[in-house]
């Protein structure tokens, strides 16, 4: 599986493929990583909002 695939599954921009097993440890990995990317992406725009409006010179 592509990194792009489970990147957009993780964002629920894309349907988790039905094939794959499921179990109670795959699911907590993967709740992990959501709440990793997003943190990560939270970060981000706190950066460039910061970056944009508070730029002292």
């Amino acid at each position: 599986m592509g990194v792009l695939r489970q990147l957009a599954e993780y964002l629920y921009i894309k349907k988790r493929d039905p094939n794959t097993p499921k179990t109670k440890w795959i699911g907590y990995m993967h709740g992990i990583n959501r709440i990793s990317i997003f943190m990560f992406l939270g970060a981000l725009i706190f950066l460039l909002v910061r970056l944009v409006f508070f730029r002292h010179s």
